[in-house]
Formats: C-alpha cells, structure tokens, sequence
C-alpha cells in the first residue's frame, strides 16, 4: 500500500492552523467587545432607570403637597468625592444610586413635615442615621457620614460621605 506525499500538504496546513487560531483570537477579541458594550449599556440603563423612580417620586410628593407651602416637599441627597476615608476605591455609579435610594427611604419621614418644627425631628435624624451602615450594596457594606444639611425652597438637601465599613474582627 503506498502513502501519499504530505510534503505537498504542509503549507497549506499551516496556513490552515494560522487561520484557526486567528479566528479564535478575533472571536475572543470580539466577544470581549461586546461585554464591555453591554455593560457599559447595563450601567447606563441602571441609571436612568434609577434616576425615572426619582422623579415620578418627586412628581408624587410634589402633587401631594402642592397646596403647602411650609412643609419639606422634596429631599435630595449628594455624595461627596474626595472626603471619603477610602480614596483607592470611589464610588461607581450603581453604588452610589443605590446607597442614595436606601438613605432617601430612611429620611423619607421628613416628606411632609413643616420646616418650622424641623429642629425637633434633629435628634431623631441624628440617631437614625449616626454612623449607619447599609449592608449588602453591590456586594460590599457602607456607612454613611451626613456632612451638611441645608433647608431651602421646601427641598432638604443632604451632602454625606460614603466608605467601606470596617469588619468586625472575627473570635
């Protein structure tokens, strides 16, 4: 039995393994693409979606106390940059709406409070949010620190701080 001559065969193999691994290495290339197009969407969506339930709340509130005109009817929460304890890792975007949104349901009880008789609810403010830490926000636990507090045209706004909270050390 006789047996052909590879030798022919040889550079068109290897032009044929080239060709394969670079189809490989142009799906991989590729694909990376696209998860990084994707998130970049995710986040992008994760936001606006985020920042639609703010308003369609502030559009609630402000119908609900549209005849009041000495009550809180809005509050809106900034984070500071650069004041965190933490300055290798900053807030992403996802963090932070979700840390302000959790802030914004515990300091929701000031929606329809005259803004006369907020100095009485200061104490109850202080001790709700007093080193506060909100677990489980994207994985990883938050306390917050209120930095100012500013009263103005019926909207409470809020400047605060964010870090990493500290692990109890385990026994």
């Amino acid at each position: 039995m006789r047996l052909p001559a590879f030798d022919k065969y040889v550079n068109a193999l290897r032009l044929l393994g080239v060709f394969l691994a670079g189809s490989v290495v142009g799906a991989a290339v590729l694909h990376s693409l696209f998860v990084a197009k994707f998130e970049s969407m995710y986040n992008t969506v994760y936001g606006l979606e985020s920042k639609l339930e703010q308003y369609e709340g502030d559009i609630r509130e402000l119908t609900q106390f549209k005849n009041q005109h000495t009550v809180i009817k809005r509050i809106q929460l900034r984070v500071m940059e650069g004041n965190t304890r933490d300055s290798r890792t900053p807030l992403n975007r996802l963090t932070e709406t979700e840390l302000i949104k959790r802030v914004k349901e515990d300091l929701s009880i000031f929606l329809g409070r005259s803004i006369f008789d907020i100095d009485a609810d200061a104490a109850l403010a202080r001790k709700l949010l007093e080193s506060k830490t909100y677990s489980d926000v994207n994985g990883k636990d938050y306390t917050i620190e209120i930095k100012t507090v500013l009263l103005a045209d019926n909207v409470l706004q809020i400047w605060m701080t964010a870090h990493l909270a500290a692990k109890a050390p385990s026994t």
